[in-house]
């Protein structure tokens, strides 16, 4: 239990790292807008001589306490290390004033960079059950008042928060900001599922049982059996379902072309599985 408490303080703590370098070295010297809290920070950096990571901070705070009276104490602790984690990283790039983003002089690449090292930041720290917190929050609090739809009002806040900084931002600065936005969620999505995506064969064949036994004896894999008709000939047969690791796909393959050449099945990539011998140990 303590081995799992440490790898989930430490993934959350270099998530939050991460998003912070890619803000700080690469994001915010070149101008580049943002949507959310730092977003949010940023336009107001503009306009009030403040360190950003201060600014973030109390931003943070004050949707912090807000999510935690309207939405309860899970929320609360799910979004705590995120809300300081988050600033204090901030705070200590900006003691380093030479950005990689001023050494590469070339703000593209440096929008690349920013946008790859955020989306592997949030990425590990949602997949670890934490929580960024900032504008979130308040759609989520919104959500919970007016009923409205979750995706539209995200839309709609983070919307607002580059409008604001679009009026002094040219218009590279903008189309920058949206490369930046689409690394994050990719590099997001790909992060949260990585080393748990499986194999899935599905396997239509006149020698079902011969090849569920070679899954089970040869391969070590399981195995569903579906009773199914022929749309051609309208005769009954059986289909066999199997999801496998990366590893096994190509003996697997060479099992069935092997017991019957003329077998059908189709592969398909799954992100994740749950359950025996996946999620948790066979028995």
């Amino acid at each position: 239990m303590n081995m799992a408490i440490v790898r989930l303080a430490g993934s959350l703590a270099l998530g939050n790292l991460l998003l912070a370098a890619g803000v700080m070295e690469f994001v915010s010297p070149c101008g580049i807008i943002l949507g959310g809290a730092t977003g949010l920070s940023l336009a107001i950096t503009h306009y009030v001589p403040l360190p950003l990571s201060a600014v973030v901070l109390v931003l943070n705070i004050l949707l912090f306490a807000a999510g935690a009276f309207a939405l309860g104490k899970k929320f609360a602790w799910a979004t705590v290390a995120s809300t300081l984690l988050y600033p204090l990283f901030m705070a200590l790039f900006e003691f380093h004033p030479a950005t990689l983003a001023h050494t590469v002089q070339e703000p593209l690449l440096s929008a690349l960079f920013g946008g790859v090292l955020m989306g592997c930041g949030v990425g590990l720290i949602i997949r670890t059950g934490g929580s960024t917190g900032g504008t979130d929050i308040l759609a989520l609090i919104l959500n919970k008042r007016l009923h409205a739809n979750l995706s539209v009002l995200l839309y709609a806040i983070d919307g607002s928060v580059l409008a604001l900084q679009a009026v002094f931002s040219d218009a590279r600065q903008i189309l920058l900001g949206i490369v930046v936005l689409a690394l994050l969620t990719m590099t997001m999505n790909k992060l949260m599922v990585m080393g748990k995506t499986q194999i899935q064969i599905f396997i239509m064949s006149d020698k079902a049982e011969e090849i569920r036994r070679g899954l089970l004896a040869q391969e070590d894999a399981g195995a569903t059996l579906f009773a199914v008709e022929k749309g051609y000939t309208g005769q009954g047969g059986t289909a066999i379902l199997c999801v496998i690791p990366r590893r096994k796909l190509y003996p697997v393959c060479q099992m069935i072309r092997t017991t019957d050449p003329r077998a059908f099945f189709t592969i398909t990539e799954v992100k994740e599985v749950q359950g025996q011998g996946f999620s948790y140990g066979m028995h």
